[in-house]
């Protein structure tokens, strides 16, 4: 019930006005399932998506090409908030939410890739790693192929 809570107050304190264009947001902010690949929005709209993170075990997640065509989605930008309340604690996970803001008609696509240590390599909280692909085999030991990082690529819709 508290990270249902927790969860419910970062997705609606998102996105303040300070960062708006003229003529801006129209003040509602909708969240979105991690999982919901195909989204619409009206002008104006901004949206979230919220995913767990770990960075005591290198799981990360970035917005990463294609970004979205910026004259129908503009990012707002991230914010992370961490699973043990309002400070950090050593090995405690943390939700991070994306943050878009609809701008005008038309489709467009972007994707977030989620790393963790096995998949991806020389990437931080702020940076993302250099390749998408998988990360190095060892070259010792009968240890199974690395994995590719997932990708999950979402098309939105704003009309």
């Amino acid at each position: 019930m508290i990270a249902a809570s927790a969860l419910l107050a970062l997705a609606t304190g998102c996105g303040s006005d300070t960062d708006d264009p003229a003529g801006g947001s129209t003040g509602r902010t909708t969240s979105h399932p991690v999982k919901d690949t195909s989204i619409t929005a009206a002008p104006g709209e901004r949206f979230t998506l919220t995913v767990d993170q770990n960075a005591s075990t290198r799981e990360y997640w970035y917005l990463v090409d294609p970004k979205p065509d910026s004259s129908v989605l503009v990012s707002r930008g991230h914010d992370a908030a961490s699973d043990s309340g309002g400070e950090q604690a050593p090995g405690a996970g943390s939700r991070l939410t994306f943050t878009f803001e609809a701008k005008g008609e038309g489709t467009t696509r972007f994707t977030l890739l989620h790393c963790t240590f096995t998949t991806c390599q020389g990437n931080t909280s702020a940076r993302p790693p250099e390749t998408t692909g998988p990360s190095a085999t060892p070259t010792t030991g009968a240890s199974a192929p690395a994995q590719a990082p997932e990708r999950t690529t979402y098309t939105v819709t704003v009309d």
